[in-house]
């Protein structure tokens, strides 16, 4: 499967997305691996009062790697997307990379368009015209098992097709890195290991850079090349797994079982130790 064969063929992008460092689809350069070096940020809370969010963070993404950060709720995954995607500047340290675009936990589907024009915003955005816009997204609807559906509304959409539609959104901006927040956690259990499924398979035949966060361990496990693991507010880099495990993975792989006992057992240590401060 070749998310961007259909979209290649036959495209009237306008002349001025036909740079290399432009064009808002796959033909958009890999770009190179994510380093954020002693990273530290901190933000005023709503009283005013400072609240430190990430304490000495440092990491690596290869190019084509799925990088997966766990952590305790308010440990600063979030933020660490953020500066990732340079929506926000580091307090200290330094974060180099590839263009980034992030994918909120949340859809955030326009009720007013029809899923096809939502997966197309990304485009509209770079100045394509709203026909070519709904090509483009169009002739991928079938490879995001969403043929049909095209003129439907965001309510006339599971919670897994919604997703599936801000994923094909996300990586129609052509960004070599992605950014995903908690990309499943508001849908049902069933339906989170359905789409853990899909997003795997997804990943394995269009590669591209990601940061996945997520609190779901098993998640992480299942898609991940690495996971890292973070400590509670401010956020540390407390463990670091390689999941060198042949895909696809089964949830009851014993080594799937192994690691997510050992990356429950760290975070609870963490917890603790938290408590006992």
């Amino acid at each position: 499967m070749n998310l961007w064969g259909n979209a290649r063929e036959g495209s009237d992008l306008p002349s001025q997305l036909q740079s290399p460092a432009e064009v808002p689809t796959g033909l958009a350069p890999a770009g190179g691996p994510l380093t954020l070096s002693d990273v530290t940020h901190s933000y005023r809370a709503r009283g005013g009062a400072s609240v430190q969010a990430l304490a000495g963070i440092s990491l690596h993404a290869a190019q084509g790697e799925v990088l997966a950060i766990v952590g305790p709720s308010g440990c600063g995954k979030t933020t660490l997307l953020e500066l990732i995607c340079r929506l926000q500047s580091p307090g200290h340290g330094t974060v180099e990379g590839p263009p980034a675009v992030l994918m909120p936990q949340h859809d955030l589907l326009l009720p007013w368009l029809s899923a096809v024009d939502n997966a197309g915003l990304a485009l509209r955005i770079h100045g394509a015209s709203r026909q070519t816009a709904r090509e483009t997204a169009a002739a991928l609807f079938a490879e995001f098992g969403l043929d049909g559906f095209q003129q439907a509304s965001p309510a006339e959409l599971s919670g897994g097709m919604r997703q599936r539609v801000a994923f094909l959104r996300t990586l129609l901006s052509g960004k070599p890195l992605l950014c995903l927040d908690e990309p499943f956690g508001a849908l049902d259990a069933i339906t989170r290991g359905e789409m853990q499924d899909w997003l795997a398979e997804a990943l394995s035949n269009e590669p591209r850079t990601v940061v996945l966060v997520t609190h779901d361990v098993e998640e992480a496990i299942m898609l991940a090349d690495r996971v890292l693991v973070l400590s509670p507010r401010p956020g540390r880099v407390i463990e670091e797994l390689e999941m060198d495990m042949a895909r696809p993975r089964t949830r009851s792989d014993a080594e799937v079982m192994r690691l997510r006992e050992r990356i429950l057992a760290v975070l609870g240590h963490a917890r603790s130790a938290e408590r006992s401060r």
